[in-house]
């Protein structure tokens, strides 16, 4: 029973040993994203001589 112990001991360190770790690490320098968008919209809305007639003749229309 005593000869047993230390291959018990032996064999629960060597079962650790192999067991694989995952180690999460906290970066060195910070997290730098660079965003170089543009955003450019234009908007174009072109009526009818017909349309704008109405329009002009009608202001409370809209």
């Amino acid at each position: 029973m005593k000869r047993a112990l230390p291959l018990v001991i032996a064999a629960g360190i060597a079962a650790t040993a192999c067991t694989p770790q995952v180690k999460i690490v906290a970066p060195d320098k910070p997290i730098e994203i660079n965003l170089n968008v543009k955003i450019d919209q234009e908007v174009r809305v072109k009526l009818d001589r017909e349309v704008e007639d109405l329009i002009a003749d009608n202001p409370d229309l809209f």
